[in-house]
């Protein structure tokens, strides 16, 4: 990824509607700089979550799958923001 490229990026939820607030980033930016804050505090409790519960060994393949779509967004959101900094 292009750091001269303007991406669509989540910033978490407005407190007021509860709908997901999204802003075009710009690379060294301050609205980056708080996807990037989001996308680490999401992948960071995504990750507790899953942990403890293959800590636990109790849940269902079904339940284990559950996790497969949330885990891999957020890899990709964390491999984004390596790539970015590294251009």
């Amino acid at each position: 990824m292009s750091r001269s490229t303007s991406r669509l990026r989540s910033l978490g939820l407005d407190p007021d509607t509860g709908k997901e607030a999204l802003a075009v980033t710009r690379p060294g930016g301050l609205l980056e700089e708080l996807a990037d804050a989001h996308a680490l505090k999401a992948a960071t409790v995504l990750v507790t979550v899953v942990g403890a519960v293959l800590e636990v060994g109790k849940a269902t393949d079904a339940e284990l799958a559950a996790f497969v779509t949330p885990l891999h967004a957020a890899l990709e959101e964390c491999v984004g923001i390596l790539a970015a900094d590294r251009e």
